[in-house]
């Protein structure tokens, strides 16, 4: 017999309440039903390297299955730190400064259940990573958006066609904005750069500026950095956790599925002083314990030669994106500038939209192509709307055919 929750009284509780099916579900949906090329969610169509699919399919099948020990096996907590000295010149104890967690989102939600109690504040830039919020909820914390400052790059649609550098428009930091967002109550800044999902990578001096709000008002950073090797053209990649005074507040979390392309095996980690280390774990062994286990090593591996396989997809990826904002401006949706990541923005009002929810609902039918708005990832209540987010993390094929549509379309 169906029972519903009007008869039995019951009601969802309210961490979860209003969390219903999300626009990534529905656009993918879409994309099934209609035969849309989905350049929707950041699912990469792009293989992982052979030799490191290889070793860990030999590992399943010798019976490397069971629970690894609950801070990673120790080869990858070492190729961790390794990495982390290598690129950034950070030095962390494999032994109680690196924890591998079930991807980077496990370790978030991990890190501001250990940071947080009921009623403190988390800030993060808006748009942002639409797992921000909800684990924020779930610590019983308030998520704060900063809003980005959206820059308005001059030249025409023509002049700047295919520009994914200075002369398309980007975002910037609002710092005055930041630090109007500070309260009493403000416990955790999350800072992710590369950003998702403006592709966005801040400056060295927007970084010193963030760095030094953070020490003046006594704040702990959790810094998201997934897209740290996929960064293009000019821009760099830095850690704040390398600035001085901040490694010892800032945790840093990564992982393998964007690095690797193998998003589905749900490997990351957490690097920072024992102290913030030990309190993410303490949450995080009552989540998932531990998990991995075939994946750990033969990634310990990977990530000591990670270079030379990120710099061959980098430029995969660099071309799909050039392909994908060309196609953009040549259909009239002007592309924002990507430094990093997966994803383009474009401004829809060329088409006649300023509703991007509207548009992605249509865009199947229209052109036969799936984007996901970018409202998805706005808190603030006066955000824009006019602006949508195409995937560019996929097989040059598909990007060309996207792009063929939308032009067909416009």
């Amino acid at each position: 017999m169906n029972v519903n929750a009007r008869e039995t009284g019951w009601s969802p509780a309210e961490r979860v309440r209003g969390m219903g099916e999300s626009v990534f579900t529905e656009m993918t949906e879409l994309a099934r039903r209609t035969g849309a090329v989905n350049l929707g969610q950041g699912v990469p169509e792009l293989d992982g390297p052979r030799p490191l699919l290889e070793e860990v399919a030999a590992a399943v099948l010798a019976g490397t299955n069971q629970y690894p020990p609950a801070y990673g096996f120790p080869t990858l907590r070492e190729a961790v730190a390794a990495h982390q000295r290598r690129r950034y010149g950070l030095e962390y104890a494999p032994q109680g400064e690196v924890l591998v967690t079930t991807g980077a989102t496990e370790a978030i939600a991990a890190a501001l259940m250990a940071l947080c109690d009921p009623g403190d504040e988390v800030l993060a830039f808006d748009p942002c990573y639409d797992a921000y919020p909800a684990v924020a909820r779930f610590a019983g914390a308030r998520l704060v958006p900063v809003p980005l400052a959206e820059e308005n790059a001059g030249g025409t649609s023509e002049e700047t066609a295919g520009d994914t550098g200075g002369g398309a428009p980007g975002f910037a930091l609002d710092l005055d904005a930041l630090r109007a967002a500070v309260t009493g109550r403000t416990r955790v800044l999350i800072l992710n750069s590369p950003h998702n999902p403006t592709g966005k990578v801040f400056t060295a001096a927007e970084l010193a500026a963030i760095a030094e709000l953070c020490r003046e008002r006594d704040l702990t950073v959790v810094t998201d950095e997934v897209y740290e090797h996929l960064v293009y053209d000019d821009a760099t990649h830095r850690t704040i956790a390398a600035l001085p005074g901040m490694r010892e507040r800032t945790l840093t979390i990564s992982s393998a599925g964007k690095t690797f392309n193998v998003t589905g095996w749900k490997v990351g980690w957490v690097c920072g002083p024992a102290r913030l280390v030990a309190a993410v774990a303490a949450a995080k062994q009552f989540l998932t314990y531990a998990s991995g286990t075939p994946y750990q090593e033969a990634l310990a591996r990977a990530l000591g030669g990670v270079e030379e396989w990120a710099g061959e997809l980098r430029r995969t990826l660099r071309r799909n994106r050039d392909l994908l904002s060309e196609g953009l401006t040549r259909a009239g949706l002007r592309p924002y500038r990507a430094e990093a990541g997966y994803f383009l923005q474009a401004d829809i009002r060329a088409w006649g939209h300023a509703d991007g929810v509207r548009f992605c609902r249509e865009l199947p039918l229209r052109a036969g192509v799936v984007a996901i708005p970018t409202s998805a990832f706005l808190l603030a209540p006066d955000a824009p709307s006019h602006l949508v987010r195409f995937s560019f993390c996929r097989r040059e094929k598909s990007v060309v055919e996207a792009v063929e549509k939308l032009i067909a379309a416009a």
